[in-house]
């Protein structure tokens, strides 16, 4: 009897460990898997320091989307900014292929950031993570990879029909989603183009892609969202994560100034920047619940469902556009 096919595995952390250490030349490496999702991710341990290796999903991104990561990752580095990069194996290679049971998946080995996730952390190292944010804008503005354009219809139009997948579209939550994109396209249509930095995004900082030391010191890693659009987006998605973990309304405007400041220290955010940062915040949520979605075989179907996804519309995406966006009734 034939097995059946596989659309998503765990490869062994052993296995890994070994692989890398014959690939990299390293010695006396272990390894262990550090979490599951779209990607993969294992740390190496080994007799010259530590490493991430990143294990790509399935047809996640294709040869050529992880080499404009890479290069995109040793621009950063050549300008001495603090982000985790990939380091080449024995034969110069950046880029591993590993057989997997469901097909082809590519793997890379990353430095380690030192430091730890914090969910909560001082004003002053807001500024930090702002001044840091602001030098890898300084460094991608005008920026153009061979990777996704985050245009209106990636972020707020392809999202809809993943979501309406798992929830009715005559639903109330769906409603109101229909409602707020448009509202938002309108935004985005209106924007002053001439006041809106392009180049290079990350797409997905915030606490979870950064570590930062005991002495302060933050390095950004997990570019695996990275694309070409404006450059707003990162500010706006970390002033969004801000008004999610940070419930204080106090303390969050203090480290939320704290950011602005940092950032600003190194390149000025213009003022259509600033006015349309809480819609693109929102834009957000619509892009990463239709990744939710999308990803609902290999990874989101442990918490994904309708209960879950009306409970993050109204809890999460309507109270933050109400709030900061339009606090009145949708129309139309």
């Amino acid at each position: 009897m034939q097995p059946f096919p596989v659309i998503s595995s765990i490869v062994s952390a052993d296995h890994i460990g070994f692989y890398v250490q014959n690939e990299y030349g390293l010695t006396g490496v272990s390894c262990k898997l550090l979490k599951t999702g779209i990607n993969h991710s294992y740390l190496i341990t080994s007799a010259s320091g530590k490493y991430v290796f990143r294990l790509y999903s399935l047809n996640w991104r294709t040869e050529l989307e992880i080499n404009e990561e890479i290069k995109l990752l040793n621009l950063l580095r050549e300008e001495s900014l603090s982000v985790s990069y990939p380091i080449a194996d024995s034969g110069n290679n950046y880029i591993q292929r590993i057989q997997a049971p469901e097909g082809l998946r590519f793997g890379i080995l990353f430095s380690f950031a030192e430091g730890d996730k914090m969910l909560s952390f001082s004003p002053e190292l807001h500024h930090k993570v702002g001044e840091t944010m602001g030098r890898i804008h300084r460094a991608t503005q005008g920026l153009t990879l061979q990777r996704v354009n985050y245009t209106p219809e990636v972020v707020l139009q392809q999202s809809l029909p993943q979501l309406e997948n798992f929830l009715s579209p005559d639903s109330e939550e769906m409603q109101w989603m229909q409602k707020a994109q448009q509202y938002l396209l309108r935004e985005i249509a209106a924007a002053d183009e001439t006041q809106m930095r392009r180049g290079v995004t990350h797409m997905d900082i915030w606490f979870d892609n950064m570590n930062i030391t005991p002495a302060g010191e933050v390095t950004i890693f997990d570019f695996d969202f990275c694309g070409n659009g404006w450059l707003a987006y990162d500010i706006a998605y970390y002033i969004l994560q801000l008004h999610s973990t940070e419930k204080d309304a106090a303390q969050r405007d203090a480290k939320l100034k704290s950011f602005i400041e940092g950032y600003e220290s190194v390149t000025p955010i213009s003022s259509e920047e600033k006015r349309l940062l809480p819609a693109l915040g929102v834009c957000l949520y619509f892009f990463y619940l239709g990744i939710q979605c999308q990803r609902f075989d290999n990874w989101s179907n442990v918490f994904l469902n309708p209960t879950y996804l009306k409970r993050f519309i109204a809890v999460l995406v309507r109270k933050y556009f109400e709030d900061n966006v339009s606090a009145e009734l949708l129309a139309g």
